[in-house]
């Protein structure tokens, strides 16, 4: 996948994807965004954030800035969210290079985005540079499945990554292990287990906290 093709999808999918997508993802959606605003007041990133179906879901209390790569995406976004007091922000922006400072938010979701960008190390670098210490990361997605007919499928379509806008066959591991981010838990996510949620811990609070508690003894 490369930005270009991106973009050129996600024009053809702008009028039809809540139709295409909506109903299939709104189960995962919900999940990310209750695990995303816990708290009230919370300053939240969806990265990612396509035509808005998951913004009226976030609370009211909340400050959240949406960004996308596909201006088509994004205007339909931008009239869903004319209503909506909790929505700051949204963005035409590159999901692997962030314009906003580190520690910029308290949770920063990617909603079926891992799989879309050209880099999903440097997607999951750039979330976790930009999420406070302590503050939560999370990633929907669907993954290979461990399914052998299904694998093979997820497979043979792998040459229409371009033209469906997303890779078909995206392993788990294709995240890597960051230093200072845990991951916490995997979950089913939508019809059948066939999305992954993965939720992770931008770690560095405790690890900082530890530190400290151990100067303190000595």
């Amino acid at each position: 996948m490369d930005l270009p093709s991106i973009r050129s999808a996600y024009k053809r999918y702008a009028r039809t994807y809540d139709a295409l997508f909506g109903p299939i993802f709104s189960g995962g959606r919900r999940m990310a965004v209750r695990l995303a605003n816990t708290e009230p007041n919370q300053r939240i990133l969806e990265v990612g954030v396509g035509t808005g179906l998951s913004l009226p879901d976030y609370r009211e209390d909340a400050r959240v800035v949406g960004i996308d790569i596909s201006p088509d995406m994004l205007k339909i976004a931008r009239e869903r969210a004319r209503d909506l007091p909790q929505v700051e922000a949204l963005l035409e922006m590159d999901a692997e290079q962030l314009a906003f400072p580190d520690n910029s938010f308290d949770s920063v979701v990617a909603m079926y985005v891992a799989s879309v960008v050209p880099h999903p190390e440097r997607l999951l670098e750039e979330m976790q540079r930009v999420c406070v210490p302590g503050g939560d990361v999370l990633v929907i997605n669907h993954f290979a499945s461990s399914h052998p007919v299904i694998r093979r499928m997820e497979r043979t379509l792998r040459p229409l990554s371009k033209v469906l806008g997303f890779r078909t066959d995206m392993e788990l591991d294709a995240l890597p292990r960051l230093p200072g981010l845990d991951r916490l838990d995997v979950l089913n996510a939508n019809l059948f287990g066939y999305w992954k949620l993965v939720h992770y811990r931008n770690g560095e609070a405790v690890a900082e906290q530890t530190v400290g508690e151990e100067a303190l003894a000595g």
